[in-house]
């Protein structure tokens, strides 16, 4: 998408008695105008964020195949004895980090290990322990804090900065490239659409000076990829932002709005003394815990309810069972606004939607190969778009 402005141009022709008539070029619109004001200097005001959040966006494309192929820890030997209950997993990895609070258990499928999370905010720790499921051997203690894939991701949402500065810096820049793309677009699209314009704006020449192929580079590659990350950027708004998501909800579901999340009520039966195993063996009657994902979320609040996330696919998210049961007692509860897939409304399903278009996730591979490239290419359009401003501006002078 290319940084730039139409000027007004003077056109000269010579008279039949040969007196020179110099004649002014159509104005270009008000919309150009404003589409080039707003393409150049928001460019150039959060290029360098852009930059950066589309090359983290671009590695963590592919951080499922990469995590499996360097750290082995995530795999066990299938085995033919059951999984050792939930409770137990998680009294192995509590001995491995005292005084540290379980927030996830997580079951992967048969051939993966356990991942057992110890993670709080507040007291600023994150560990996975890994553990065979089916034995109980531990097999690597992980600080989440050193982790190459969790560093990238710091950087794709906070930029390295403390929350909420880092958040918002990125939220409202994600903001200011949606403009980007479309006032991109405006500026693209040719006033006449002909042969000769047709192949100057969906073909890259090659064999055209640095100052061409740099234009070319940004007008062309921006067009293509413009298609794509309009569905990224509007995806990570709906994170961003509140209003997006409810405003989102609201239209996909026909008129309802948000449902806030709301505290269920405990149940009256009094308490047991393992519940965590009790809902654990009706996980195990409901889902087969050998294949998708199971997680369990325990809550630092004694009063809140546990929730557990059946995935029945490994890399894909929207189609989740979230299921509630009380703290104390493992009682199943109502289902609250997520509840299983097959009972969501329009508006849950398309915020269910969410990660999985923006990952890409939701085509698996080659949609995440397609979305890698187009990041990479917004990694390239500040610095292309630069150079394009940077050589109007030496013209000029």
């Amino acid at each position: 998408m290319p940084i730039t402005g139409d000027t007004v141009v003077q056109q000269e022709t010579t008279t039949s008695k040969g007196k020179s008539n110099i004649k002014k070029a159509k104005k270009p619109s008000f919309l150009r105008r404003l589409a080039a004001v707003l393409h150049l200097w928001l460019g150039l005001a959060s290029g360098l964020v852009i930059m950066i959040v589309a090359l983290t966006g671009a590695i963590y494309a592919f951080q499922p195949e990469l995590s499996d192929a360097f750290q082995p820890y995530l795999f066990v030997e299938k085995a033919s004895t059951p999984v050792l209950p939930v409770s137990k997993l998680k009294t192995i990895a509590e001995s491995q980090l005292p005084g540290k609070r379980v927030s996830r258990i997580t079951l992967a499928g048969a051939d993966r290990s356990a991942a057992i999370s110890f993670n709080d905010k507040k007291k600023g720790y994150y560990y996975i322990v890994y553990i065979n499921q089916y034995t109980g051997q531990v097999i690597r203690v992980k600080d989440m804090d050193r982790d190459f894939f969790r560093q990238v991701l710091n950087g794709h949402m906070h930029l390295w900065l403390p929350d909420p500065v880092g958040h918002y810096i990125v939220v409202y820049a994600a903001l200011i490239f949606g403009i980007i793309i479309l006032s991109g677009l405006i500026l693209w699209w040719p006033k006449k659409w002909s042969k000769a314009t047709r192949k100057q704006s969906l073909a890259i020449k090659l064999d055209a000076s640095p100052k061409r192929l740099n234009y070319d580079l940004h007008n062309v590659l921006g067009f293509y990829a413009s298609w794509i990350m309009i569905f990224v950027v509007a995806t990570g708004l709906v994170w961003g932002f509140d209003a997006v998501r409810n405003a989102e909800y609201f239209i996909f579901s026909g008129g309802k709005q948000y449902p806030e999340q709301q505290e269920k009520a405990a149940s009256s039966l009094p308490a047991v003394a393992s519940p965590l195993d009790s809902i654990d063996v009706q996980i195990r009657r409901q889902y087969n815990i050998y294949t998708g994902r199971t997680q369990f979320l325990l809550p630092a609040n004694p009063k809140a309810v546990v929730t557990v996330r059946y995935f029945p696919e490994e890399k894909r998210n929207f189609n989740a069972d979230y299921l509630s049961f009380d703290q104390q007692t493992g009682t199943a509860l109502p289902d609250g606004p997520r509840g299983k897939y097959k009972d969501v409304n329009g508006g849950e399903l398309a915020n269910r939607l969410t990660y999985d278009v923006h990952t890409g996730g939701i085509g698996g591979l080659p949609l995440r190969t397609v979305i890698f490239l187009a990041a990479l290419i917004t990694a390239s359009l500040p610095v292309t778009g630069f150079y394009i401003w940077w050589g109007k501006r030496k013209k000029k002078k």
